[in-house]
């Protein structure tokens, strides 16, 4: 990967001139099943100039009140766009109720005293409801209910290769029943930096322009482009985490005081509960980083571990050790600290 950044054919992106750039954005759409796509800074950009781009003024956009995009993202559509949140209560599986999305529909369209829905956001996987993959037959019923009532719907699809891996289909399946998406170079794929969204060509048009507007065009990008294009070329290679994964949760399973249910573990993600009575969450995840196994909460004492490339087995073997030894109050070899580069993810780390 840092091969392709030295060596990348470079030009000015903002003028379309980076053909490293215009190889990753022709790679992204060809892999999605869209017609074209746009490299971007980052995951919030991303949705946030799609839901600009999808939404004028005034109107609202519909979002799962456990989204990335409603809990994360700092209001940003209200804040640079004028669009108002709609939060709907996500199901256990991540999913939106169809009659509650129906819900958010003002009872008199024409009514002016009302902000109309112009998108829906979906999240897949979905991240606080604990990594969970939205079924295929969810996706099919929520897109033909959205076609006729004329919404179109994004799709926050940050990790959609791992959601994609898990149910064993093509990420183009998952992508043709939204309007829009994004997912994320820089998390699972395991580049340092960037995001694309992938649409129409006429409404990838208008993202570039929103870009631009946010700060987010780059000259030079094409360094980063040809990390994504390699983190795009191995994508098969995310089977590895999701193995990583449910070993971690298979060894916490065993391990007295852990509260975890290793068959929820559908991709890279791993979420457990501390119920030992001598360890306050918060402590324990600052007694575990002190020993080098980085972990994060995510409501509700929920704990997050995040496997990716740069977690092998042994790494899953030292994180359990300590897990173990901080539960038993027993001393473990020391370790070196490995820095998280996967952009605000919990990792384990050795």
């Amino acid at each position: 990967m840092l091969q392709a950044m030295v060596t990348a054919e470079l030009g000015d992106d903002v003028y379309a001139e980076d053909p490293t750039v215009r190889d990753l954005e022709s790679l992204a759409a060809r892999v999605l099943g869209k017609q074209a796509a746009c490299l971007m800074p980052s995951g919030t950009m991303s949705n946030l100039a799609s839901i600009l781009t999808h939404c004028p003024r005034g109107s609202k956009v519909i979002v799962g009140e456990d989204s990335d995009i409603y809990i994360y993202e700092a209001g940003g559509a209200s804040v640079c766009g004028g669009v108002m949140y709609h939060p709907v209560a996500n199901q256990p599986d991540g999913s939106l109720d169809l009659g509650a999305i129906e819900a958010a529909f003002p009872p008199d369209p024409a009514d002016p005293q009302f902000a109309a829905p112009a998108l829906l956001c979906l999240e897949n996987p979905q991240n606080h409801t604990g990594g969970r993959v939205l079924p295929m037959s969810y996706l099919a019923d929520v897109s033909a209910w959205a076609r006729e009532k004329q919404l179109p719907i994004h799709l926050d699809g940050a990790r959609i290769f791992n959601a994609a891996l898990s149910i064993g289909v093509p990420a183009s399946q998952i992508a043709a029943h939204a309007d829009s998406v994004q997912f994320c170079l820089s998390k699972g794929l395991g580049a340092p930096v960037g995001s694309m969204v992938a649409g129409t060509t006429e409404f990838v048009g208008r993202v570039r322009r929103v870009r631009k507007m946010l700060g987010g065009g780059l000259r030079q990008s094409g360094v980063l482009a040809g990390a994504g294009i390699v983190a795009l070329d191995n994508r098969a290679r995310l089977a590895e985490d999701h193995d990583t994964a449910r070993r971690f949760a298979a060894g916490l399973a065993d391990i007295p005081g852990i509260a975890v249910d290793p068959a929820s573990t559908a991709i890279n993600m791993v979420f457990f509960r501390v119920v030992a009575p001598q360890w306050d969450t918060h402590a324990f995840l600052a007694a575990a980083r002190a020993r080098g196994v980085s972990l994060a909460e995510l409501g509700h004492d929920r704990i997050r571990a995040v496997t990716h490339h740069g977690v092998g087995s042994d790494d899953i073997d030292y994180a359990l050790d300590v897990i173990r030894s901080l539960l038993e109050d027993q001393p473990v070899r020391p370790v070196s600290v490995r820095r998280n580069h996967d952009d605000h993810s919990s990792v384990l780390a050795r």
